[in-house]
Formats: C-alpha cells, sequence, structure tokens
C-alpha cells in the first residue's frame, strides 16, 4: 500500500496594523478632531517628540518622534493632545480580545500592532483574504476603529504590505510572490533598515529591495556583518534575523526595560529630580513584574541643559523587580554624581542583566521577609492599577512628579503579555 502525503501548508500570517491608532482614539471622545490635523503627545510648546499625528497633519511633514515644537513650525494650525494613555490600553485590549476569536496564535508586538498565524484556520474563517476581511470588519464593528492587514507567508513581508495597504485597506502578497512585491520598494522599508544603514545602503547604489537582492550575500556580510545576510534574507521575503526568526506568540524575553523623562524646563532641585526618579523607578519596577523578570543591574542617565549625557550603573547582589529597591540604587547614583551646579534636562532608569523572577537567589532571611512584603502589597498595586489606570497608585515621594507617561512607548498592561506570564508560570 503506497503512502501519500500531502505538501505542507504554507504559512498564512496577518499584520494588524491599527491606522493611527493614538489620534483615531482621541477623535472617539472627541469627534470634533475627525478630519483635522491633530499631534498627539504634548503640546506645542513643550520638549517632547510627537507619538502620533492624524494623516492631515502628516501632509505637512509632521511624523513621530519629531520634536512637538518643530511639528507645531510645519502644521502652525495643528490642533496639540497631551494623549490617554489609560484610554490607548483599554481600546488595543478591545483589539486583541476580537483577534483571539480568529487564532490562537495572536503576538501583540506593540499597542497597535499585531501578527496573527492563520496557518490551517481555513475552515473556520475560510480562505485567507475572506478572513482578512472579516477581522478587518469585526474591528471596525467591535472598536470603532480602522485598521490595515497584511497577509503574507512571513511577518516580514506581512508587515510591509500592511504598511502598504493602510490607510484601512487589506493586501495579500501570494506565496512565491515575496521577492516580486518588494523588489521595487525603497530599502528604507525593510523593517530595521533606518537612515544610516539607508545612507550606507545608497552609497552603494542600493536604493530599492530589488537592488538589494542582486547583491551577493558573502558581499553583504563583508560589508554588514551578520545583519548584511539578515538583510539579504529579508529581501528575498525571508524571516530572517533577530526577532523575526522567533515564531508568532513564542516570546523573546527582554533584555532591557527603561523609562525616560524630559523635563519641560531645566532643573537643579534635588527634591524634583528624586521625585521624577521615583516615578521613573515605579515605571520600570511595574513593567519587570509584568514581564516575570527581575534585574541585577540598574542603571542612571542624565543629561544636562548643553545635552552633556552622563551613564552610572550599579550591579545588586541579588536581582529585584521591587519599585522600591530600583529607586534606592538609581537615588544613589544621582547622589553620587549629578554636579549640584547644573540643571537636568532628561532623567532615565535602566534595568538590565535580566533573569526570571523566582530563581533562587542567597539573600539573608531577613531580606527575604522585606522584600516578601513590598511583593504583596506591590502585587496589589499593580491589580488596582490594572483596574483604574496607571495613576491610580504611587508611591509617596513620586506623587509630586506626575508627569504624564510617554505615550509613544510600549506600556504596562500591553494585551497578552499577562496570559503569556500566566501560562510561563504554569509550567
Amino acid at each position: 500500500m503506497n503512502a501519500h502525503f500531502s505538501p505542507a501548508l504554507p504559512r498564512t500570517i496577518f499584520h494588524l496594523d491599527m491606522d493611527a491608532f493614538f489620534v483615531s482614539v482621541e477623535e472617539l471622545f472627541d469627534p470634533a478632531l475627525k478630519g483635522k490635523a491633530v499631534v498627539v503627545g504634548g503640546q506645542r510648546d513643550e520638549r517632547g517628540v510627537v507619538s502620533a499625528a492624524s494623516y492631515e497633519a502628516r501632509r505637512f511633514g509632521v511624523h513621530s518622534a519629531m520634536p512637538l515644537r518643530t511639528a507645531a513650525k510645519m502644521c502652525p494650525h495643528a490642533i496639540f493632545v497631551d494623549g490617554h494613555p489609560q484610554r490607548y490600553r483599554e481600546c488595543s485590549a478591545q483589539v486583541y480580545e476580537v483577534l483571539q476569536d480568529f487564532s490562537p496564535q495572536v503576538e501583540m508586538v506593540s499597542i497597535d500592532e499585531a501578527y496573527l498565524d492563520m496557518t490551517g484556520t481555513e475552515r473556520l474563517h475560510g480562505p485567507p483574504l475572506r478572513a482578512a476581511h472579516a477581522l478587518h470588519a469585526a474591528i471596525s464593528e467591535r472598536t470603532r476603529l480602522n485598521c490595515s492587514i497584511g497577509i503574507a507567508t512571513s511577518k516580514l513581508v506581512a508587515k510591509v504590505s500592511s504598511d502598504q495597504a493602510k490607510p484601512n485597506g487589506v493586501l495579500w502578497v501570494l506565496a512565491g510572490h515575496e521577492a516580486e512585491f518588494l523588489a521595487p520598494l525603497e530599502v528604507r522599508k525593510i523593517p530595521g533598515v533606518g537612515k544610516v544603514m539607508e545612507r550606507d545602503l545608497h552609497a552603494l547604489n542600493i536604493r530599492t529591495v530589488g537592488d538589494l537582492a542582486e547583491r551577493d550575500e558573502k558581499f553583504l556580510e563583508e560589508r554588514f556583518g551578520l545583519w548584511g545576510l539578515a538583510l539579504a534574507g529579508k529581501a528575498r521575503g525571508h524571516d530572517a534575523g533577530a526577532w523575526f526568526d522567533v515564531e508568532v506568540g513564542a516570546r523573546e524575553e527582554a533584555k532591557s526595560i527603561s523609562h525616560e523623562h524630559t523635563f519641560n524646563e531645566d532643573t537643579a532641585q534635588a527634591e524634583v529630580l528624586e521625585s521624577t526618579l521615583e516615578r521613573l523607578s515605579e515605571m520600570v519596577g511595574r513593567r519587570l513584574r509584568e514581564a516575570g523578570m527581575q534585574a541585577r543591574t540598574i542603571q542612571l542617565k542624565l543629561r544636562y541643559s548643553d545635552f552633556t549625557t552622563v551613564t552610572r550603573a550599579h550591579t545588586l547582589p541579588a536581582a529585584t523587580q521591587l519599585d522600591t529597591a530600583i529607586y534606592e540604587q538609581a537615588r544613589n547614583l544621582l547622589r553620587n554624581h549629578w554636579q549640584r551646579t547644573r540643571a537636568v534636562r532628561l532623567l532615565g532608569v535602566h534595568a538590565s542583566s535580566l533573569q526570571a523572577a523566582g530563581e533562587p537567589e542567597q539573600i539573608s532571611l531577613l531580606d527575604s521577609e522585606h522584600d516578601r512584603r513590598w511583593r504583596s502589597a506591590l502585587s496589589a498595586v499593580d491589580h488596582l492599577r490594572d483596574r483604574f489606570g496607571e495613576s491610580a497608585v504611587s508611591l509617596g515621594g513620586g506623587m509630586a512628579s506626575r508627569f504624564r507617561e510617554r505615550v509613544h512607548e510600549n506600556p504596562a498592561g500591553l494585551p497578552g503579555k499577562k496570559a503569556a506570564k500566566k501560562k510561563d508560570q504554569e509550567r
């Protein structure tokens, strides 16, 4: 008896990207913003950067990460909005609920962006294009927000195709046509290619993805190392290099967690700086606990008025995820390395040398009891923040520094993170 084997199904990957997400959420709460040039991230005279811009503002050259003051000059009639991170988290959670109805393999890679592995779901949702349109309609109906969806056999091509489908569209790159689809696009369209790499590629007369695909892998490796090999694979539509090598839903642990704050006015007031550090330490601790991680190294980032930047780090004898322990180290670093006659423009707290929480540490019974009590208290605090927002509870010292959370950062409370953490703990 001859055995007949059907070829393996080609992968079907969806990349969903919410259209102008922060702006669209603001429009839900203030319909008067619709159709206008809107900039989210702060006020026009502040030092921060643009978190998001409406399509009307983008026509004037405004884009994310641009200084707010530059955006105000480029688009003087724009409406500037501080942003509401808790609203964005709630809407992101609604999106995540919809995605779970379509695939068991969902990965939120940011607050407004997700991958779905739809391989083998045709019996439930029909062929890829039909399923994508159904998902598109479900997102619109249940969240009142628009999205764009890219479909491909790889995460990389799905991401590029969702970008090409914007705004509010669906684009399917058929299996076997990945390189053909990518070839005419500018090399900057490849995820991970920034301004510096774009400049270096242009210097080699590589301007399109097709130009890149024609280059020999050995040549690219000699010029750019392992990143050159990854570029060669990406140019052909493969999931090559770092994060793209990971399957949808397979969590890749963070290597570090950090938060920063730029003061609207430079300050040399010790109480303001220490209050800000306490708030930043809370934010870092919250992210560590959400990820189920502890940090051994705490680093302070200090930037003066003249943009001189100082970083100093301290490695702890035992890893921690406690706000109080993080703050104590950050404060000590500030007191030891801040030149008190100089005003400060920016402060940052950075946690690294991460390890899974719960790994045994050689600490005293007294310290263990102290940490246990703080873990219990902070667990209750995190629960309150989940229900009532990140600003609901704060350490006493940090309350004096209630600066706005930067909405373009990947926040605590990202949908799917808690579920993944719970699964890890159950293993």
